[in-house]
């Protein structure tokens, strides 16, 4: 499928979505809508992910199959500012795709436009209406389960689970991600987007994602959230004990201190981390942190070197940065 992806006065750091599908997606990506940096390339900004022109209005857009909405906002509203863009999508014809909790399908013009001009909304936030509790069995698939946790929003766990997908693949074994959140969902076309489940059926849906694909050598659950987070630590104690896991890989950005938006909320040290996740992880699954995955995108290559290895010494595992480094024999090993 040929599509444009928004993401106006957001990209790269908070166009989540954009990036996850310019770097692991299988969509012709043919250009990104974006005020902030109409008339580069998407390489000018973000090297090493599928390259397209950037453009600042849908009308600047060429033939596409759909517009994908790029951006996570917290709270997951829909922008006014974007309007325009995804009404001329509509007029065109094109189908218009989001991960927010804002429902395109509830705005009357959009539902309008569509029926009018043949294209289809997707709420990809959206969860099945049949979920129900969890029933305790993610523990006996026969794969591999590895859930990807953080200590806060936003530090490379949908990216370390791709990763670590690719390089199992490498390996020449069956791995697959498990997507719970829009990004995920965006690039797979499958999944269930957790943290718009109600909140007694969040594990039960986690749990029928990892009991959904079959002969399966190792499937990788994209974690949400941080169980330190004020906010966001409901969701992450349903993927932790919905996916039953047998290792847990911890992500974090180098140097962050405080969690983002609730700095007066210091992230704890990481060694307390990794017990914190491995004891509420227990009465589910002896899963412990068997690998770490750090974000250094802010520092230069040698800094970069110097914060994963402070990082591998504080965690006591294995520890890359996979977007520089991929996932060396070790941190699959130790992961496996």
């Amino acid at each position: 499928m040929q599509v444009a992806v928004l993401a106006h006065e957001s990209f790269p750091d908070r166009a989540k979505t954009a990036v996850g599908l310019l770097r692991y997606g299988d969509h012709e990506v043919r250009a990104l809508v974006d005020r902030e940096h109409a008339g580069k390339h998407v390489t000018d900004v973000l090297p090493g992910v599928q390259d397209a022109p950037i453009v600042a209005s849908m009308d600047d857009v060429p033939e596409v199959d759909a517009l994908l909405i790029g951006i996570a906002p917290i709270g997951g509203a829909f922008d006014e500012s974007w309007r325009d863009d995804v009404r001329t999508a509509l007029e065109r014809g094109c189908d218009v795709l989001a991960g927010l909790h804002d429902f395109l399908e509830d705005d009357d013009e959009f539902v309008r436009l569509a029926e009018e001009h043949g294209g289809e909304l997707h709420d990809l936030r959206k969860p099945p209406d049949d979920l129900t509790v969890a029933e305790g069995t993610a523990g006996e698939v026969d794969a591999t389960v590895v859930t990807t946790v953080g200590t806060d929003c936003s530090t490379g766990k949908m990216t370390a689970s791709f990763e670590i997908r690719d390089a199992a693949r490498e390996r020449g074994l069956d791995a697959a991600v498990v997507p719970t959140g829009q990004t995920g969902v965006a690039i797979t076309g499958w999944g269930i987007v957790v943290d718009r489940v109600i909140a007694d059926y969040a594990a039960g849906a986690v749990e029928r994602l990892v009991e959904t694909p079959e002969d399966k050598d190792v499937l990788i659950v994209e974690g949400q959230g941080a169980l330190a987070h004020p906010a966001y630590s409901g969701v992450t104690t349903s993927i932790l004990h919905g996916s039953a896991p047998d290792a847990l890989v911890l992500c974090h950005n180098a140097g962050q201190e405080a969690i983002h938006g609730y700095e007066s909320f210091t992230i704890p040290p990481l060694d307390e981390y990794v017990e914190i996740y491995e004891r509420l992880a227990a009465p589910i699954s002896d899963a412990t942190v068997d690998a770490g995955m750090l974000n250094t995108s802010a520092l230069d290559a040698a800094d970069a070197v110097d914060a994963v290895a402070t990082y591998r010494e504080a965690l006591g595992v294995p520890a890359t940065d996979p977007v520089r480094d991929g996932v060396p024999d070790e941190v699959l090993d130790a992961i496996l």
